[in-house]
């Protein structure tokens, strides 16, 4: 299969809303991540980050509109083939984890896409691909650690190198900052930097609700608010004082030091 359309495009959502319950999770989005684009979704919670990235990755459907991903549209083909290339980090996924796995353990059953490896015979070449990858994202001394004993900051880079091991077409990161400290909160971004910088790294979206999480390289970005679209677009356009004003309803200073942003409040809730 393809991992992306004749135009480029990985992902592209159209006009697509999600009812749960009564409730309108997301309302008319149009949305398009291109080869090779590295973004961040970004917004209050309840803004429908969530919801939009379960949609991508093919586990929420629509109540309307269309998506497609990776060249295919959903609803025309086995999304457990589109899932074989989509990398994905989730808190949800590391609760799935079974105790007693080690890093190495965890990073070989995302080979095949479970959450443990106990089913599978994984050859040598699995095991050492698993091994680069966890060098990759500074893990290989952690390789037969306990995954339930790490700290917060190295599961993440664990999950990434879950995520990686295939070599996806697509990476989501479902706020793969929360909960870490301000060490692993830059460590983070220092290895979420580092394979922005990957020509041939799988288009990326990252979610997150603060502007200091966003990693160097990040290239463009989505903001929400309501379920509806604030801005999207590239990012130093896009992550503006009045575009996080209008999304989280409070006056906001955005400043930028190099690659990192920061927002301050300058006044009181509208």
């Amino acid at each position: 299969m393809t991992s992306t359309s004749a135009d480029g495009e990985v992902v592209g959502v159209h006009g697509v809303s999600v009812m749960r319950s009564g409730n309108l999770l997301l309302d008319g989005i149009d949305w398009r991540v291109g080869a090779g684009e590295r973004w961040v979704l970004l917004g209050p919670n309840g803004s429908g980050k969530t919801t939009l990235v379960s949609v991508a990755a093919t586990y929420l459907w629509p109540s309307r509109g269309s998506v497609s991903v990776l060249g295919r549209a959903l609803g025309t083909v086995d999304v457990r083939e589109l899932r074989r290339h989509i990398g994905i980090v989730s808190a949800s996924l590391e609760a799935r984890v079974p105790p007693g796995l080690t890093a190495l353990d965890v990073v070989v059953a995302g080979a095949t896409g479970a959450t443990a490896p106990w089913w599978d015979r994984p050859d040598r070449a699995t095991k050492d691909r698993a091994a680069e990858m966890l060098d990759l994202v500074g893990c290989a001394a952690l390789r037969d650690r306990r995954f339930e004993l790490l700290s917060s900051g190295e599961r993440q880079r664990v999950q990434i190198a879950r995520a990686l091991i295939l070599g996806p077409a697509l990476l989501l990161l479902d706020e793969p900052a929360a909960g870490l400290d301000l060490g692993g909160r830059e460590q983070l971004a220092v290895l979420l930097a580092r394979l922005n910088a990957q020509p041939d790294l799988a288009a990326t979206v990252v979610v997150t609700h603060h502007v200091e999480e966003i990693a160097p390289g990040t290239t463009h970005a989505l903001i929400l608010r309501s379920g509806r679209v604030v801005a999207a677009g590239p990012v130093a356009e896009t992550v503006t004082s009045a575009v996080l004003t209008l999304a989280f309803g409070l006056p906001l200073h955005v400043t930028r030091v190099g690659d990192r942003f920061a927002a301050q409040a300058t006044g009181s809730a509208r």
